[in-house]
């Protein structure tokens, strides 16, 4: 487990927080659009705070040091989660997943939708977690760049793989093994968030747009293209395009997708950098081509016929969010029971049909096109082999890097 450094948050840091809450993931909603991701969204108050003191304080060394666990004296179990990321009954009066599995294993869930971004919510827990304290929290959904850093500083309890036996067997090769937890000793993914290429076949002619160099290069799309103002997707993208691996690049690899960014910018083949805020123009056509998150693109295809997406065959970079027992945590196996419950197929094909992201779990086709077949053949939601195979992470950053990197990108998209 590596010591902890003092972080402070950069300007360049602050601003993308700023845009990620006025504009992008962080200001969406979900089930109309994609939830947050990157660095999240961060309420201004709190940005001061971080700024000033930094995150977090320090690092307690027994801090991860596995819970005196009750589960077998309290069948309990408190689980926080974003908004509309649970499946909800028709009178939405229930949540019949959370339901069943009391029902059969007679834990109770207090389900809590508390998390309304990455960096507040960390704000919330973390005096806890540095105190080596119980945060009040069994279970925790947040975003694989956080769960790295929760995990990096031992404020995660390791899992036992003896209660998940069916999240082992089937959680997804392309979610398997992320660099910040191999073999998914601490976490296993709740959903996965895909970015892709999205464009308008009316704006374009009905011309398909399939790769960065299309977007960048094509004079056709001059002044029609759109990128996006979260530094992991839009550079994320632009270095499988040049070949690169987002997982293992370089400082000088970063440059370059910069470069090949900047030239764009200068000879107005981009539009602009944006937000969620794409979708409108995406739709009307003023934007012809960009990328863009799925879950935009699922909505904006149900009302508009003439929006469709691609997948480069460079490859495409999606993030995860992931569940977590906090260090401290005073039902570790109840959770544990929970997190393998929704890798059973059935269970996570009724969540599926529900939130609309991509299912980390093998198996569940067949269950879900028994709910709906058309959502059992949206490789946006089960992706093929042919397009997991495609699917790359953003490696983990140090501080240093996400500050250096950020700078960079501020100064290209002009925030």
């Amino acid at each position: 487990m590596e010591s902890y450094e003092p972080e402070r948050l950069s300007s360049a840091q602050l601003a993308a927080m700023r845009r990620s809450l006025t504009s992008g993931r962080g200001a969406l909603t979900r089930r109309s659009l994609l939830r947050a991701s990157g660095m999240g969204a961060l309420a201004l108050g709190g940005m001061a705070t971080l700024g000033a003191c930094g995150i977090p304080p320090a690092r307690r060394a027994d801090a991860g040091a596995p819970s005196d666990d009750r589960s077998a004296e309290e069948k309990e179990v408190t689980f926080s989660n974003w908004t509309e990321y649970m499946d909800v009954s028709e009178d939405e009066k229930g949540r019949p997943t959370l339901e069943a599995f009391t029902k059969r294993t007679g834990i109770r869930v207090k389900y809590t939708e508390d998390i309304n971004d990455n960096v507040e919510f960390f704000g919330k827990i973390k005096p806890q977690l540095a105190a080596g304290q119980n945060t009040g929290r069994d279970l925790i959904c947040v975003t694989d760049w956080l769960a790295a850093r929760i995990i990096r500083l031992g404020w995660a309890q390791k899992l036992d793989p003896s209660n998940l036996p069916h999240a082992f067997a089937n959680v997804s090769a392309q979610f398997r093994t992320p660099d910040w937890d191999p073999g998914r000793a601490y976490s296993y993914p709740w959903t996965g968030i895909p970015t892709v290429i999205a464009y308008n076949v009316k704006a374009t002619g009905g011309r398909k747009v399939d790769s960065v160099t299309q977007l960048l290069d094509d004079p056709k799309l001059k002044g029609r293209v759109s990128f996006l103002s979260e530094m992991r997707d839009t550079i994320g993208m632009t270095l499988l395009d040049q070949g690169k691996d987002p997982g293992k690049f370089t400082d000088t690899d970063f440059d370059g997708a910069i470069g090949r960014l900047q030239k764009a910018v200068d000879k107005k083949q981009i539009r602009r950098f944006t937000g969620n805020d794409y979708t409108a123009d995406l739709s009307k056509g003023d934007i012809a081509a960009c990328v863009g998150w799925a879950g935009d693109i699922i909505q904006l295809q149900a009302d508009n016929p003439d929006i469709r997406f691609a997948i480069p065959a460079a490859g495409y970079i999606t993030s995860s969010d992931n569940l977590l027992v906090p260090a401290q945590a005073r039902h570790k196996t109840n959770a544990e029971k929970l997190i393998d419950y929704y890798y059973e197929p059935p269970v996570a094909a009724q969540l599926a049909a529900y939130i609309n992201y991509v299912c980390p779990v093998d198996g569940v086709r067949d269950e879900l096109a028994k709910i709906d077949e058309s959502m059992a053949s949206n490789t946006l939601i089960l992706p093929d082999k042919e397009m997991a195979v495609k699917s790359r992470s953003f490696r983990s950053l140090s501080t240093k890097e996400e500050t250096a990197y950020e700078e960079k990108f501020a100064k290209l998209i002009g925030a």
